[in-house]
């Protein structure tokens, strides 16, 4: 199987050329002008078009049991969907209940995602503390290829991890070259306000923003950092959504901490009047955690993402139902936390992001795509279209269009939060591992074809961190 692809504009995250590329058995084999390739060789034609780097979602939860019920939408729809919107490369979460041992829920998980059309890997979720959780840290950096633990700092009396958990974990990340991630909001904050809101006989969707102010997560996302400069750890921050969020990171990288951050495509277009609708399904439809924002936020968002103090984008993809949203008609705090866009955040942010002037073409590679690969020592393997890469290829049409709506994406959930949005900038063809699996409109997903992806130990993030923490080791004075 091969695929050229020519008169096309090569954009990668460090520099934008014009050339064909050549792909062969799963792999980039050749990126050039004037390209010597086999005459069978199938043709896609770029003319006018960009070829970028497949994205990489590095924040989804597919098929995920969680409040009761379960995501509508499991590996192979979640993948293929994300596919038709030109992203080929999914991080999704090993999420252990409390109890459980790390690899039974790990293995349960690569079973789960043995059906995925497009390639996969896991965080792994720490959500509770014993020896054995110590002990299959180790096991799946060294022999399942996982290089990142998550931590729940919500969802109190269920899958969050306290000040003590974070230390042991985050300790045992430095030791194993892992990368700690958190999920940042003050979990006992969360609980008080959603009792509150309660009594107040306020149960319907728009108290959940109220339960979960930005000042909730500024407070996590600071403590979590103070933390990571504890351990001696760089830190990723999951789905920051406000200002106070984005402040702590700010101040710790001008300080020359190691921290990273990760926005999703809604923070940055979608503001918290949805919650004040008068259609519970609309409402419902939309809580998440964290919830949208006000203006204010998502203009710092943006600031954030020029700036630098925002690495990568993702969606926290996890979708479910009006029917499993309705669980929480007369209980906020029971409508299942989750929304959809693994095949609109690649559009949403070309729509928002280049077209409007606040992203280059290759700052939307490198924050759809590069960022991600290079944190999570995937790069240049992934995020990249050069030679020896995996043939991951988005053929991107700056001028097609696209009117987002539930009743035409892929994606399994009768509802979308980007609902009746016309973007212009759509992918034309995707490319998995080398085959066309999108073409102007017609998904050609394979169930399984998609492969788990082992990510070694020690990124050059992780590197760099650790040397400087044995060049500045304490010495005990000799008296």
């Amino acid at each position: 199987m091969s695929v050229l692809i020519k008169n096309g504009v090569v954009v990668n995250a460090d520099r934008t050329f014009k050339a064909d590329v050549y792909c062969k058995d799963g792999k980039i084999a050749a990126v050039g002008e004037n390209l010597d390739v086999p005459s069978d060789a199938e043709v896609v034609d770029a003319d006018g078009q960009y070829v970028l780097p497949g994205g990489i979602d590095p924040h989804t939860h597919m098929q995920f049991p969680f409040m009761g019920t379960v995501a509508s939408d499991d590996f192979y729809t979640g993948t293929a969907a994300a596919l038709a919107g030109g992203t080929t490369s999914i991080i999704d979460f090993v999420i252990p209940q409390p109890g459980q041992r790390l690899l039974d829920a790990y293995q349960q998980w690569r079973e789960w995602a043995e059906k995925s059309a497009a390639d996969y890997t896991f965080h792994v979720a720490i959500t509770w503390w014993d020896d054995s959780v110590h002990e299959d840290m180790e096991t799946l950096v060294r022999e399942y290829g996982v290089n990142s633990f998550k931590h729940f700092m919500a969802y109190k009396n269920a899958i969050m991890a306290d000040d003590e958990t974070l230390v042991k974990s985050f300790r045992r990340c430095v030791e194993l070259g892992a990368m700690p991630t958190v999920h940042a909001e003050n979990g006992e904050l969360v609980y008080q306000l959603q009792q509150e809101m309660l009594a107040k006989g306020i149960t319907g969707p728009e108290a959940h923003p109220l339960s979960r102010p930005p000042f909730v997560e500024g407070e996590a996302a600071n403590r979590a950092i103070q933390v990571a400069q504890a351990m001696h750890t760089p830190i990723y921050i999951v789905h920051v959504s406000c200002k106070d969020s984005l402040d702590a990171i700010t101040r710790a990288r001008s300080a020359g901490q190691r921290v990273y951050g990760e926005v999703l495509a809604g923070h940055l277009c979608i503001d918290d009047s949805v919650y004040r609708s008068e259609d519970f399904d609309i409402a419902a439809g939309h809580v998440m955690s964290p919830p949208f924002r006000s203006k204010e936020h998502q203009d710092a968002l943006w600031n954030g993402l020029q700036g630098g103090n925002l690495h990568t984008t993702a969606t926290d993809h996890c979708c479910f139902c009006k029917d499993q949203k309705a669980a929480g008609r007369d209980d906020f705090t029971k409508i299942p936390n989750g929304t959809a866009g693994v095949e609109d955040r690649m559009a949403i942010l070309w729509d928002e992001g280049v077209n409007k002037g606040r992203l280059t073409l290759s700052e939307f590679v490198a924050v759809t795509s590069t960022n991600t690969a290079k944190l999570f020592n995937m790069y240049p393997r992934k995020g990249s279209v050069s030679v020896d890469a995996d043939a991951d290829i988005v053929v991107w049409d700056p001028k097609g269009t696209r009117t987002i709506s539930a009743d035409t994406h892929h994606m399994n959930v009768d509802f979308n939060i980007f609902e009746g949005r016309t973007v212009t900038g759509i992918p034309s063809h995707t490319l998995s591992r080398g085959k066309v699996v999108w073409c102007n409109g017609e998904l050609n997903a394979e169930r399984g074809a998609g492969r788990y992806v082992e990510r070694p130990a020690f990124a050059p993030v992780i590197e760099a961190v650790t040397r400087q923490t044995e060049l500045n080791e304490p010495k005990a004075v000799k008296r």
